[in-house]
């Protein structure tokens, strides 16, 4: 579906619509008003993103037009990256209509060897250092403006250490894009998953044992009331959550990270304090990343984090959905436009 407009033509010059065979089995079927093109990287792979042009915003229906205008062209871009068994698709579903007709213009990307992106040599599909290289290049390449990048689950520790090595300096090749802010959501705090693995062991060991099998066993991939209980809420209509799951399985072809090589390169590096416009949400019924792994998080950017109560680990697909796109929003309305 090619519904980008004249503001966006820019993209046809880097990134391109694909007709080549699909990668996933099943397709994610695009929603109205969203485009699936490829992100050519430096290694010559290419990364998917789908995109959706903001709108109008509908929040000012009587002030003029003018300035409707005028606050639409402020808000920044947004670009989400997904964890591990996602891709693209899982911001498409609902969260990508919500900011678009808020007047974001939204783009959501396929790490490697996710989605309908190209996959690499190699057992694992990068390393994070590598994950944030290839987001710092698609944001330097396709994105006109500084974007706040979102991060979920293990996006949200690569969108850390984009952080780190924005701040640092660290970016492989000459670019250095900035951002207007970062929203980590659910996300996997910078000491990454051990301390979280450690604790649910000695504290919830059947949870233990749970995550390990659906995640590290890929159980999840088999067994719905599993995979439900992993990344949904209780209320999540069974349907809908099978027909998520089988996406899951198509959509992580390979695995996100080496966990060793991983934890062996953690923490992330550390930033001042204030250094970057950044919003820590959580969800009360996270099967994956608790309590203590939010205040982590949040703790080491000096910030007050936010746990939304009744939705789970998947809070961009839940059935309260709704929830966190709006704590989401209203943070977003806050920001006073400075970029890194």
């Amino acid at each position: 579906m090619i519904c980008l407009g004249n503001y966006a033509r820019h993209l046809y010059t880097l990134a391109v619509l694909s007709t080549r065979p699909p990668k996933m089995g099943r397709p994610y079927q695009l929603k109205e008003g969203q485009s699936r093109l490829f992100h050519a990287l430096p290694s010559g792979l290419e990364m998917e993103f789908i995109f959706q042009k903001g709108i109008q915003s509908q929040r000012y229906p009587f002030e003029e037009s003018s300035r409707s205008v005028q606050i639409k062209e402020k808000n920044p871009p947004l670009v989400f990256v997904h964890g591990s068994f996602h891709a693209a698709w899982c911001w498409a579903e609902h969260w990508l209509p919500f900011f678009s007709r808020s007047g974001f213009d939204c783009y959501a990307v396929s790490l490697l060897g996710q989605g309908e992106s190209d996959a690499p040599l190699g057992s694992a599909a990068g390393t994070l250092q590598t994950h944030a290289d290839n987001v710092a290049n698609f944001i330097a390449k396709e994105v006109r403006s500084p974007p706040v990048l979102l991060g979920h689950s293990f996006g949200g520790l690569i969108v850390q250490s984009y952080i780190s090595d924005m701040i640092n300096g660290q970016f492989s090749g000459s670019s250095n894009p900035k951002l207007a802010g970062a929203v980590l959501v659910c996300s996997v705090p910078p000491s990454g998953n051990s301390g979280l693995a450690w604790r649910y062991l000695f504290s919830k060991p059947v949870a233990a044992i749970k995550v390990t099998l659906s995640l590290a066993a890929k159980g999840f991939a088999t067994f719905l009331p599993l995979f439900k209980e992993t990344f949904f809420s209780k209320e999540m209509d069974d349907h809908l959550t099978q027909s998520y799951q089988e996406l899951m399985k198509e959509s992580s072809r390979m695995s996100l990270f080496d966990l060793k090589k991983l934890n062996a390169s953690l923490p992330v590096r550390s930033v001042p304090k204030s250094s970057v416009n950044i919003l820590i949400v959580g969800a009360s019924n996270d099967f994956i990343v608790d309590n203590e792994g939010l205040c982590e998080t949040a703790k080491f950017y000096g910030v007050t984090p936010i746990c939304i109560e009744g939705v789970a680990h998947d809070i961009m697909l839940d059935c309260s959905w709704e929830k966190g796109a709006r704590v989401i929003l209203s943070w977003l309305d806050g920001l006073n436009g400075h970029s890194l």
